[in-house]
């Protein structure tokens, strides 16, 4: 009997040595799948922060060493500068295009979410003829790349476009080196996405709700704003985070509405190019403003990093 055992086990042995490495792998896999998805999400995740954390880390690399030392450098700073910090905001006004990136920003945002949230109201929770094919419209127009618009809105914001409404002229006016040009543009491009996000949202909430309401007195705007909009929290703070963010770091009509300069509404992007002289790049102090400038939407994202995870992945499961 012993003899059979020990004949078993050899066999099985050899068996295990004529799988190979890879074969005795996929065998152990098929029986520890844990430890499987264990080591993908180990594997994921180094990824992930190698990816997203390395550009930072490199962005300080070269903040901290000294521009004349920037040339042929390691992984490491060659000598440590931190009064970079304070330098960047000495040769370039950097505090002011951080302020008109918020103010871009906030204002986009508010104005993205008004419309949103009314045109996510009849979408979600009004019937009417052709709704399915004006969203689709909505979103097909979302695609549409920013440079397509870039010259009729050139010319309608510059006030080199004149309307002729029967026997009146309307000249368009100058609105360049303001925050319109930019603003209206933001709010195009980014509504879509918010109105999808909302009409989620609201089309989730209970008509029991709403008719409570009504029966209150209260008339559909106002049950808009005083009870779907409060019971859409999650969806709100998403589209709103994700606007404020897309604003922030847009780049495009940013730099082609405004001559670059901090008193006329230029934002972050022009102050980062602003270092750059005619005879000299100092890479960084560029460095450096990037670091200040990403700071405040890296805690915008840690702060509400739960409620963007609610709101994108609402309606994944159904009740």
């Amino acid at each position: 009997m012993s003899s059979e055992t020990s004949g078993a086990g050899i066999g099985s042995d050899d068996a295990d040595m004529e799988q190979g490495p890879l074969g005795r792998w996929v065998d152990s896999a098929i029986k520890n799948p844990d430890r499987v998805y264990r080591a993908m999400f180990y594997v994921a995740m180094l990824f992930f922060l190698v990816t997203t954390l390395f550009p930072f880390y490199w962005l300080l690399v070269l903040a901290l060493t000294p521009n004349n030392l920037i040339a042929n450098m390691g992984l490491v700073p060659k000598g440590f500068n931190p009064e970079v910090f304070i330098a960047m905001f000495e040769r370039v006004p950097f505090h002011l295009y951080m302020f008109n990136s918020f103010v871009l920003g906030i204002t986009t945002t508010v104005l993205v979410l008004l419309i949103a949230s009314l045109a996510g109201y009849v979408f979600g929770r009004l019937r009417f003829p052709g709704k399915g094919v004006l969203m689709l419209g909505i979103l097909a127009i979302s695609y549409f790349p920013p440079a397509a618009f870039l010259i009729p809105l050139f010319e309608l914001f510059t006030g080199n476009t004149s309307l002729s409404i029967g026997m009146v002229t309307i000249s368009t006016p100058d609105l360049f080196n303001t925050p319109a040009p930019m603003v209206f543009p933001f709010s195009a491009l980014f509504l879509p996405l918010s109105i999808f996000i909302l009409t989620t949202f609201y089309g989730q909430i209970p008509d029991g709700l709403e008719d409570a309401a009504r029966v209150e007195g209260t008339t559909r705007l106002g049950a808009l704003f005083r009870v779907i909009v409060p019971l859409s929290a999650p969806g709100v703070a998403t589209a709103g985070v994700l606007t404020f963010i897309s604003v922030y770091n847009e780049f495009f009509f940013s730099f082609l509405m405004n001559n670059g300069e901090a008193d006329s509404w230029a934002p972050i992007v022009a102050g980062i190019l602003k270092y750059q002289g005619q005879f000299d790049t100092p890479y960084n102090l560029m460095a450096a403003a990037s670091i200040v400038g990403v700071l405040p939407v890296a805690i915008l994202v840690i702060i509400a990093q739960e409620r963007i995870v609610s709101g994108l992945t609402a309606g994944a499961l159904k009740e």
